[in-house]
């Protein structure tokens, strides 16, 4: 058995894999990757920026798109649900031997709709129509401005991946919108299924940066352990959330919870352990999405045991004492989530210029 298969068996976590390309969908390497133990798959531009403009794997297809009179934006997506649809056949049977609890894809919306509440609303609903899989997530993300379109797909029966999470107080206004789409939902509520993508390693990022600033020893020594700390206090209001009358309410109509998805978990300091944003969270009820370094890092030499809600209370502390020395976090997370959004848009931009240039080289 692999690590990746321990996690689930063992832990009740699920191992997805946070990147996508068009060769690993032709060559079978996908279908090898889900016969390790991968259970389920994450996109986002920035994937498809790296796969479409690294290979030419989606150039025949883009150039048979562009000659049937397609403008360059609606090739692009033509691509991009190409490798969606295909990735989604390949995790079809985990999803049905899961009973739709695993096996899922996502594909985000267009970028520069996050802070439009109608026109995301207009885009995921159809994406979900376009691609019509029961395994389809489509992924909005957790601004203010997502918050109404996540009600709202989840009333209409439409599975969501909550993604760009940074905040515990995000976090909880994401769970609450879920667990409002479910009470306005009619019928038996078994079909709908939820993410929430909590980032972690950007936050140890910004937060060690700014401790660097403030330069004094004690400073030094809480670098690294913001990001673990957030999330293990995300796990704890994840639990109290779907607890209660409230959610057994919803759960006797059959609603499922909407999952921790650890997201942002590969290492960015080369000082800490290659596997630390996997090691340290995991338990049951959760997802983590590991880009392929991290995933072959983790299947190699990582830790598989219960560590989700060891040492809650020194998280709350370390967020503490974060606060005391000058380190606002929910300052740290407004940043990340702007620089996410910006991150993601210029990502798109750059591809569309990219294939207007292929579209200018060949005419």
């Amino acid at each position: 058995m692999t690590r990746l298969q321990q996690l689930f068996t063992e832990q009740g976590q699920s191992p997805w894999l946070d990147n996508l390309r068009r060769g690993w969908i032709t060559s079978g390497e996908l279908e090898r990757r889900v016969d390790r133990g991968v259970r389920g798959l994450t996109s986002n531009p920035s994937i498809f920026t790296n796969a479409i403009l690294g290979s030419e794997d989606y150039d025949e297809e883009f150039s048979g798109a562009v000659g049937a009179g397609s403008g360059v934006e609606d090739a692009y997506w033509q691509l991009v649900t190409s490798d969606i649809r295909a990735a989604l056949d390949i995790l079809r049977p985990v999803y049905d031997e899961s009973d739709g609890l695993d096996g899922y894809v996502s594909v985000e919306v267009d970028p520069k709709l996050a802070r439009d509440s109608a026109r995301t609303c207009e885009a995921a609903r159809r994406l979900h129509r376009q691609i019509n899989a029961p395994n389809l997530y489509v992924k909005i993300p957790g601004t203010a401005e997502g918050l109404q379109p996540i009600r709202t797909m989840i009333a209409e029966h439409r599975s969501i991946n909550v993604t760009l999470i940074f905040s515990l107080d995000r976090y909880a206004e994401v769970m609450e919108s879920y667990l409002c789409g479910l009470e306005a939902a009619q019928g038996d509520l078994s079909d709908i299924s939820s993410v929430a993508s909590f980032f972690v390693s950007r936050l140890d990022t910004e937060v060690d940066r700014r401790l660097e600033v403030i330069g004094t020893p004690s400073a030094s020594e809480l670098k690294g352990k913001a990001a673990l700390a957030s999330a293990k206090l995300a796990y704890e209001l994840f639990q109290r959330t779907f607890s209660g009358p409230r959610w057994e309410a919803l759960a006797a109509r059959g609603a499922r919870v909407q999952r921790p998805l650890w997201a942002s978990t590969s290492t960015k300091n080369p000082d800490y352990p290659d596997t630390l944003y996997v090691d340290g969270l995991i338990g049951p009820d959760t997802v983590n999405t590991l880009p392929d370094s991290t995933m072959a890092a983790f299947e190699d030499h990582g830790t598989v045991a219960h560590t989700i809600d060891v040492g809650t209370d020194e998280a709350r502390a370390l967020l503490d004492e974060l606060a005391r020395i000058g380190v606002d976090i929910d300052e740290v997370a407004a940043q990340l989530e702007a620089e996410g959004v910006a991150s993601f848009e210029k990502s798109f931009d750059e591809l569309l210029d990219a294939l207007n240039a292929k579209v200018d080289s060949v005419s």
